[in-house]
């Protein structure tokens, strides 16, 4: 027998707020472990207005929202569950990114990029990647410690490597990262986040305008080249997508980076196997990514039927979060979730690239840019270790992608 949400039950009584404070560097917040065990289809009220939202927490659900096509990603649907404090005003203004897209559209964009992330071209691009993390780690050494890992390697290696891919002038990170940063804030005010939007576009706006008449060897050219026969999208699609491939690019890669080194350092006897058996790497990094699950943000959807998940019924215009962070510590998919295993055979079975239409595309870059990044250290920085009390770090509750601020090292 279904369940389903009773109407008046939204004003008569208030919902736990989303999103929930982890509480701790490791892991998922204690809230999920209790709503999977009791309400893994649950109600909560969304911190940046108040509105109720769905929330799913077990892994074989999320996976079936993040797969199922009546659950939308369109952010501009009445009932979407913003994470973010955006106007009206500015909503009805907004141009969808892919991520946002449902089919056809995400169809056709889609198909035009995913040629720039196969395993093959990444394959190509490692030979870059090592020297772009080799210079990093060089002056990191010249410099000596300590040093805040975060601007030493952790930002500037998937920054410059997807500056490059784009082909977005590096000498501009230190602009577009601060915009970057600003849009993951989640306690940023409608006019503070359209600000920083509107900053990032007009700058790429620039940049693709330029590219029109003067391409070049980059992902944004040979988009636009085959755009002139495909017709699938027209210049302020561009410019939207550009930023959605510059701030994913290097916003989630650089707080993974961070985190998997802390967790290393936290973890000495872990540290020590990676270094005994290199071979564990790939592995290990699914475990890590397992374990942190940066984001829960890109799983926001909104039912456009009524949808039946974990024996409840989602109607048509409430918004769902499938929580990836939650899925990926789900005790009947993962034994002793809470526990960091480099040897987890189902660890890759891990959701923190998404499922579904929408998985990330970026998934294999950022797995060569966290093993060259991590392998690098292993064998360059023996003694790498952290300067300050683990319990003096500043984590990002503030943002959605998960992460920590500085991460000061020496060695």
């Amino acid at each position: 027998m279904t369940q389903s949400a009773d109407p008046s039950s939204e004003t008569a009584s208030p919902y736990p707020q989303f999103p929930m404070r982890r509480g701790c560097p490791f892991g998922e917040p204690d809230e999920y472990a209790e709503l999977r065990a009791k309400e893994p289809v649950s109600r909560a009220s969304l911190k940046v207005n108040g509105k109720p939202t769905w929330l799913v927490t077990r892994h074989q659900d999320v996976k079936q929202v993040l797969g199922d096509p009546r659950a939308s990603s369109n952010l501009k649907r009445p009932g979407y569950p913003h994470q973010f404090h955006i106007s009206e005003e500015m909503l009805a203004h907004v141009r969808l990114m892919l991520l946002s897209m449902d089919p056809p559209d995400h169809t056709a964009q889609r198909r035009m990029l995913i040629p720039e992330f196969t395993a093959r071209r990444v394959k190509e691009m490692r030979p870059r990647i090592q020297e772009i993390v080799d210079e990093r780690i060089d002056a990191m050494l010249a410099a000596q410690g300590p040093v805040d890992l975060v601007t030493a390697l952790a930002l500037p290696v998937p920054s410059l490597t997807i500056c490059e891919l784009l082909g977005v002038p590096y000498e501009d990170h230190a602009r577009f990262e601060t915009w970057s940063a600003a849009m993951m804030n989640h306690d940023l005010s409608p006019e503070e986040y359209g600000a920083a939007v509107q900053a990032l576009d007009t700058y790429l706006d620039e940049l693709v305008t330029l590219k029109e008449s003067e391409p070049g060897d980059d992902l944004i050219s040979r988009f636009l080249e085959k755009n002139r026969a495909e017709q699938v999208a027209d210049h302020v699609d561009v410019v939207t997508m550009a930023r959605m491939m510059l701030v994913g690019g290097h916003e989630t890669t650089a707080n993974m980076i961070a985190l998997g080194v802390l967790a290393l350092l936290e973890h000495p006897d872990h540290l020590a196997e990676l270094r005994a058996d290199h071979t564990l790497l790939p592995n290990a990094i699914e475990e890590l990514l397992r374990v942190f699950s940066i984001s829960d943000s890109g799983t926001a959807r909104v039912a456009v039927e009524d949808i039946e998940v974990g024996g409840v019924t989602i109607r048509a215009g409430e918004g769902i979060l499938a929580l990836n962070n939650a899925a990926d510590h789900d005790e009947t998919v993962f034994p002793d979730p809470g526990t960091l295993d480099f040897h987890r055979r189902e660890a890759r079975s891990h959701l923190a690239f998404g499922y579904g239409i929408h998985q990330c595309m970026g998934a294999n870059l950022a797995r060569a840019e966290l093993e060259i990044v991590y392998g690098t250290l292993l064998r360059r920085v023996p003694g790498l270790r952290l300067a300050v009390p683990a319990e003096e770090l500043r984590f990002k509750d503030d943002a959605m992608v998960y992460g920590v601020y500085e991460l000061p090292v020496t060695w």
